[in-house]
């Protein structure tokens, strides 16, 4: 089992922003959540994540109703990288990573020694450990997005939501991210703007437009012309790697025909 959404819904003030959209990834799966900016991916993210319960429909972790579980064991199964924050306070890395473990603490403090251990992994899968004391702050924007993954790792979750984990970074840097997040052993939803980023790390999409699901499958049989022309409103060429079957994609100038 894994973390699933059934025909859920939100009605956020009168404004029907998710529209009895269904996700369930398989287990291990990596999956993007694609649309035009108001298209419902942030506010799906969040009813996956339990923030806000759906008006309709529902959320099951293993099954379960996540509205039930209570959200200490929901934190240590599920866990979140959102938009790309900045702080100004004297942060270590170590000490960024080292808040995954919250969900793992008791009243009485928690264990030390796992703790340590899941610091110290998190900080090895991320490429981190030589920068553990450096100050969060002063580290380049992927460096950034890299210890908030490290932090979700710390929580050693089964499911990993993403919220546009590439926003503001130069390429090299959004590649080098979605690389990481697609060899993470965990099943991974996350929120994207660029087709072609999709296509290349993704295993699925879910392409959402006014909170309803357009379509659903691989990259591949998804992301057509036809597509991208109705959804996006722009044209565009699609062709097919022969090294691998994931689609590219180029943007055309003009209107859609």
């Amino acid at each position: 089992m894994t973390l699933r959404a059934e025909a859920v819904s939100w009605d956020r003030g009168g404004n029907l922003v998710v529209d009895g959209v269904s996700l369930a990834p398989a287990p291990g799966q990596t999956v993007a959540l694609l649309g035009p900016n108001g298209s419902g991916k942030s506010s799906l993210l969040r009813l996956l994540d339990g923030v806000v319960r759906p008006t309709s429909g529902v959320v099951t972790l293993d099954g379960e109703d996540l509205a039930r579980v209570p959200r200490r064991e929901a934190a240590r199964a599920v866990a979140v990288v959102g938009q790309q924050s900045s702080t100004e306070v004297d942060l270590t890395v170590r000490d960024v990573v080292e808040l995954g473990r919250l969900p793992h603490r008791t009243t009485f403090g928690g264990d030390r020694a796992a703790d340590a251990r899941a610091v110290a992994e998190a900080l090895r899968c991320t490429g981190l450990t030589d920068k553990a004391d450096r100050l969060w702050r002063k580290l380049s924007g992927g460096e950034q997005q890299r210890a908030h993954i490290a932090r979700a790792l710390a929580q050693e979750p089964r499911e990993l939501l993403l919220d546009e984990p590439t926003n503001h970074l130069d390429i090299r840097h959004q590649l080098d991210v979605l690389a990481l997040v697609t060899r993470l052993p965990v099943t991974t939803v996350v929120a994207l703007h660029d087709l072609n980023l999709a296509a290349m790390f993704c295993d699925a999409v879910l392409v959402l437009r006014e909170g309803r699901v357009v379509a659903g499958g691989t990259p591949a049989d998804v992301l057509t012309p036809e597509l991208i022309a109705e959804v996006y409103g722009v044209r565009a060429e699609v062709s097919l790697d022969p090294r691998d079957g994931r689609p590219a994609i180029r943007f055309l100038p003009g209107v859609p025909v």
